[in-house]
């Protein structure tokens, strides 16, 4: 849970939605081996949301930007709640539109 849930920082610090679930990850990773996998879940999940932001931030140019934008950040707050919740009660949560780069 910690590991979805510490994504949340990125609300208030600049790539905090990354580097919360790469300090669980690697904080967990030899002692919790579920609490390690959902942190893994969450980094790779996070990673592809900054992406899809980077690409909107470009996308404003020709104006789309402004639409897609608000789209991916309520995308990313409701799937990162639902991931939070899956796994504080002991279920594995696999996001849909997750790149899998950290294995």
């Amino acid at each position: 849970m910690a590991g979805h849930l510490s994504a949340l920082v990125g609300l208030v610090v600049p790539l905090g939605n990354v580097i919360g679930p790469l300090v669980v990850w690697q904080m967990k990773k030899d002692t919790m081996p579920f609490a390690a996998d959902q942190a893994k879940e969450a980094l790779n999940f996070n990673i592809t949301a900054a992406l899809a932001a980077l690409v909107a931030a470009i996308l404003m140019v020709v104006l789309i930007g402004f639409l897609l934008m608000p789209i991916i950040v309520l995308a990313w707050l409701i799937l990162t709640i639902m991931a939070g919740i899956a796994a504080s009660k002991g279920e594995n949560y696999r996001y849909p539109f997750a790149l899998r780069l950290i294995n």
